[in-house]
């Protein structure tokens, strides 16, 4: 499952429309930060205050397709059940699954470089630290991520809720202290493009229309519990729309107000804005507020750490759905920033403080080169009658799609030509043959549908599942005939022990219950113990082994002695050979699971026999092999 651990957590049965608006109301909101991260601010500082309101046309076109592409994918999670990442992983073989991986994570890289730069330049703004300082501290909001995730998505969506406010109030107050002329901002929504605005303006295109954005969509959307029927679907799919075309018009009237702000401060000046940090200088003496540089600042950092969540989401939805590889979110965060923060150091070291701006726009029209490897196959699988059933795309639908898909291959084959035109053939040796890979990646994913046979094989294509019979099952059936089942005493035991008992029931299974004994009284005496809590304690298994023999189950209770619980559980399962070992969750949370929850992970790692965790107070439970 996409994010199983937030996966289907948020029920969406409400008695009126408004709650069940409120109910889906949330993926979409996530989504809409990485359309107002510190990337954004670059592209559309440099934009305003080079070409002033001239480049306001692609900013309403690049929300326009956004508002499209992130309805695709939403609709994608909904209706098969399968990320983005999933769907690419289900239909191509794996050397291009690998390659499109990769271009992935160079985006999410490029975009954690902006989240860097940005948090680092609000630092020095507030608070006067050096850039290097800051990118170094950047590196601790990993554990922001951990902590959010553990509080449950509805906590971490109003968290980012509050951070995105606090964006859009204060550019509000500062384009209130700007006080733009309407005339202009109107005739800057009229397209028109030069060679001189390409740039600027791809980059804008690449901070708008971001390409992990639209694998991260697709998987937010199944945090909701929707249903498997056509109407469930088509009520989810149109309550994602509306969520859609709210936040993701939200972002747009942040990146309105910072493009408008730059086009009425820098350009109508003749001021040349080349670092965000001369932008947060200047704003306090051009608008006459002391608080309007301040304001910049705080919601810099408030864009930056909101875009740090979305960011790290995305990473583990492509790894898990394209190479099927898990791995804790604090420790992907880690790396994922890691990898980010290198280049910037880099630079940082090497270039100094004021190249960093460009940096931050290269990021952005990196992201922009990325966008065709993500576009095209969420077009493709949206159209396939057989993924999609009914909710495949209309043929209008398409031709919007494959209009945005156009003229984002157009612009991007545009930039290309145009930086490499100046290339001298030394560099032809290197670059030739990536872009040579690159290309033929891109036309494989367009072209796949009528390639031959063989260059289709690898994939698990959902259009092919109908005729494939599916993993062989078969085999000598499973019978558990010992069922171990840890007790500590506590009112998990319950869970635990009504899972194993109906087991018991189904396969004709004895019990081995066992309980490891920890107080200080027992360690020094061991049987011979006798103080009040040792001997409430074996009132209390006893009253649960005459409990599972009235049930005519076989029991056996057997008694450790241990300072650590997890040792002798391992002990006994080498010493009686379960074939099953049941244990109830402890259902702590935050720092109570640093401290309690050690015990099932240390176990499962030590033995060979299949563990089931029940879940506290849950009729449910999960298997762990």
């Amino acid at each position: 499952m996409s994010l199983g651990e937030i996966h289907g957590s948020i029920p969406t049965v409400a008695p009126s429309a408004w709650k069940r608006l409120f109910a889906f109301a949330g993926p979409a909101y996530l989504v809409s930060v990485g359309y107002m991260d510190p990337g954004n601010w670059a592209t559309d500082l440099e934009g305003g205050a080079k070409f002033g309101y001239k480049l306001l046309w692609v900013l309403v076109l690049s929300n326009l397709m956004a508002i499209l592409l992130q309805t695709l994918s939403a609709r994608l999670g909904i209706v098969s059940g399968a990320d983005l990442a999933q769907a690419c992983r289900q239909t191509y073989p794996r050397p291009v699954n690998l390659a499109l991986w990769g271009l992935c994570e160079v985006a999410i890289a490029a975009c954690d470089l902006a989240e860097i730069l940005g948090a680092a330049i609000a630092l020095k703004l507030l608070f006067g630290l050096p850039m290097i300082v800051g990118v170094i501290i950047t590196a601790f909001d990993t554990f922001l991520l951990l902590a959010l995730l553990r509080l449950g998505v509805r906590t971490m969506e109003s968290v980012v809720l509050g951070l995105v406010s606090i964006v859009a109030g204060c550019f509000l107050l500062e384009l209130w202290f700007a006080r733009p002329v309407f005339g202009d901002i109107v005739t800057g929504l009229v397209p028109r493009i030069d060679g001189q605005s390409l740039y600027a303006a791809i980059g804008i295109l690449g901070a708008t229309v971001m390409p992990h954005n639209l694998y991260l969509h697709s998987a937010l959307v199944q945090t909701r519990r929707i249903g498997q029927s056509e109407s469930e679907k088509r009520t989810a799919c149109k309550f994602n729309l509306i969520d859609s075309v709210v936040a993701l018009n939200g972002a747009l009237l942040v990146n309105g107000a910072i493009l408008v702000l730059a086009a009425t401060v820098f350009f109508s000046r003749g001021i040349e804005v080349t670092r965000i940090e001369q932008a947060h200088e200047m704003l306090t003496p051009l608008l006459g507020a002391s608080a309007a540089g301040i304001l910049f600042g705080v919601a810099l950092l408030a864009a930056g750490q909101s875009s740090t969540i979305t960011g790290t989401l995305a990473g583990q939805i492509v790894m898990e759905g394209f190479l099927q590889l898990r791995m804790r979110p604090w420790l992907r965060r880690l790396l994922t920033r890691v990898v980010a923060i290198v280049p910037a150091v880099w630079v940082i070291l090497s270039a100094g403080e004021a190249a960093t701006y460009q940096l931050l726009i290269l990021s952005q029209v990196i992201l922009s080169l990325q966008l065709p490897f993500a576009i095209i196959p969420l077009i493709r699988f949206t159209s396939d009658p057989v993924r999609m059933g009914v909710f495949a795309n209309a043929a209008w639908v398409k031709i919007l799609a494959w209009l945005c898909a156009a003229i984002i291959v157009g612009l991007n084959l545009w930039l290309a030509w145009g930086t490499l035109a100046g290339v001298g053939g030394a560099w032809w040796l290197g670059l030739g043959p990536v872009l040579a890979s690159i290309a033929l990646l891109l036309g494989y994913v367009t072209f796949e549908p009528w390639m031959p046979a063989w260059a289709r094989q690898g994939g698990t294509v959902a259009r092919r599942l109908p005729a494939d019979p599916g993993p062989d099952l078969s085999g000598e059936d499973i019978r558990y005939r010992r069922i171990l089942v840890p007790l500590d005493h506590t009112d998990r035991d319950r869970d635990a022990l009504r899972h194993a008992l109906a087991l018991a029931k189904a396969h004709g299974a004895e019990l081995h219950l066992l309980h490891a004994e920890e107080d200080v009284t027992s360690q020094i005496y061991g049987e011979d113990s006798s103080s009040a809590e040792v001997t409430e304690g074996r009132q209390y298994f006893d009253d649960i082994r005459r409990a599972v023999e009235k049930n005519g189950i076989a029991v056996h209770l057997h008694i450790e002695y241990s300072l650590r619980p997890r040792d002798a559980i391992v002990r006994y399962v080498q010493k009686t050979s379960p074939d099953l070992i049941v244990m109830g969750a402890h259902g702590h949370r935050g720092l109570r699971d640093l401290a309690f929850g050690t015990t099932i992970n240390a176990v499962r790692h030590q033995v060979q026999v299949p563990l089931l965790v029940v879940g506290r107070g849950h009729a449910d439970a999960q298997t762990v092999s």
